[in-house]
Formats: C-alpha cells, structure tokens, sequence
C-alpha cells in the first residue's frame, strides 16, 4: 500500500535555491528528474555516497518542496517535484524584470 508522505509547501525561493546550492543534491534531482520514484538505496547505487548521506540530502531537496516521498512497504521512495523550481524560475524573472525596468529608466535619465 503506498502513503504519500512529507509532500508539503514549499516555503518560497531560498531554501529552493539553497538546495540546489550543493553538487550531490543537484545529482540526485538529475536522477529523479526523469519522473520515475527511486528508494534510498537506488539513489545510493553507483555512486561513492553512503545511504546515510543520500538521506540527508533528500531530506533538504524535501524541506525545499523539491522532492515528495513515498512509503511503499517497508521502503520510501522519493520522487520529483518540479512545482518549486517552476515558482524560482518564475521569481527569477521577476526579479530580471524589475532589474531591466530599473536599467531602462536610468538608461532614459542618462539620455533625456
């Protein structure tokens, strides 16, 4: 029986963006980024990662919103979630912008 498990808000930009500050958090993404759910010990597989490690780093892409787990049995699963990395892409481009915005209205003073 699967239970959908930690599949939370997330809780805006930054912890979105701190997570995908670190190379192994950025690996495991990659992995799941192809929609299929992967446990612990897939994840762990072929690389020099011990399990233990795997877990704390999708514990942080859980708490950024980036990945859900899912409980299969005795085992989690943990699957992509691309809901927060649409919203940073989107906070992004505000933030350009705002920046193009503030760009063009020095550009007009400078030349007017």
């Amino acid at each position: 029986m699967e239970q959908r498990v930690g599949a939370g808000p997330a809780p805006g930009p930054a912890p979105v963006f701190a997570a995908l500050g670190d190379r192994t958090r950025l690996s495991l993404l990659t992995r799941l980024s192809d929609g299929e759910a992967r446990s612990i010990a897939m994840l762990a597989a072929d690389t020099k990662l011990t399990r233990q490690a795997v877990t704390k780093h999708l514990h942080v892409l859980e708490r950024a919103g980036l990945v859900g787990s899912l409980r299969v049995g005795r085992e989690s699963r943990f699957a992509y979630r691309a809901t927060p990395l649409d919203e940073a892409r989107a906070y992004l481009e505000m933030v350009a912008a705002q920046w193009d915005a503030a760009l063009e209205r020095l550009r007009a003073h400078v030349e007017g």
